[in-house]
């Protein structure tokens, strides 16, 4: 019989001529389901429908992706790809991952970088980009994507300035919002040079006791130098100077 193996399609037959000789005393449960939906006929896969054209390299050769699924493309891929390479951090922004369905330029009008009810965000600029090649005459793709992003750009600088201001209005009453984003990054700044400061001060006094034991020759272990030594004074001084202060106020900028 070969590769193929025609067995499983001759069950009920041979159930039949068991039951026909009565060596089978009553019918299995699947024999008249079996009987009335018979298994295909079909051994052999048919060619799916190609979506896009696929030249032949070789009309000897068998393909080998022949029933491989085809890859889907849309027009926004490109788009997205493009705007979320330029600007990585507008993946970081939260958002709500069911307000899409796939059918966003359908659904709402983009006539303008913001439709009624949607929230601004890189799929804003994506979908009025295209809306703007299809509908505005001799619009490049490259001039769609400026003209999107600047749009994107001022209600963004829009976003920024109510928050500002609600921000400011509520300070006027009393509200307290606790320390900023910035002044958590510089306390911990300050922290890890303290740190490293310390451990500088140390391998600084290491090092003048390996200096002092080798003009010496006394072992680097019953020598002690302490830290209020005039030197090592002077050499930490000296370190505190190389390195820039720590401790300033960042000026400019979103603090918010």
């Amino acid at each position: 019989m070969g590769r193929y193996d025609f067995r499983p399609r001759r069950v009920h037959q041979a159930t039949t001529q068991l039951l026909a000789t009565e060596r089978l005393i009553a019918a299995p449960p699947w024999y008249n389901v079996v009987g009335s939906i018979p298994p295909t006929q079909t051994l052999i896969r048919t060619q799916p429908v190609r979506h896009q054209e696929q030249l032949r390299r070789s009309k000897t050769r068998k393909p080998s992706k022949l029933f491989q699924p085809q890859k889907i493309f849309y027009k926004e891929d490109s788009l997205r790809r493009e705007f979320f390479s330029d600007h990585p951090w507008e993946l970081a922004r939260p958002r709500i991952v069911l307000e899409n369905d796939g059918m966003d330029g359908q659904m709402s009008d983009w006539s303008s970088i913001r439709p009624p009810g949607r929230q601004l965000n890189g799929e804003s600029v994506v979908q009025r980009q295209l809306w703007l090649m299809h509908n505005v005459p001799n619009m490049s793709k490259a001039k769609a994507y400026d003209q999107a992003r600047r749009e994107f750009y001022e209600e963004r600088l829009q976003e920024d300035v109510e928050r500002r201001v609600a921000k400011e209005e509520a300070l006027a009453t009393g509200a307290y919002f606790g320390k900023s984003m910035l002044q958590i990054g510089m306390e911990l700044e300050d922290k890890a040079y303290e740190k490293w400061k310390e451990w500088a001060t140390k391998e600084i006094i290491l090092a003048e006791q390996k200096q002092a034991g080798a003009y010496t020759g006394v072992n680097n272990e019953s020598m002690e130098i302490s830290a209020d030594d005039p030197e090592i004074t002077a050499a930490t001084e000296e370190l505190d100077t190389a390195v820039p202060a720590q401790r300033q106020r960042a000026l400019g900028g979103h603090a918010g």
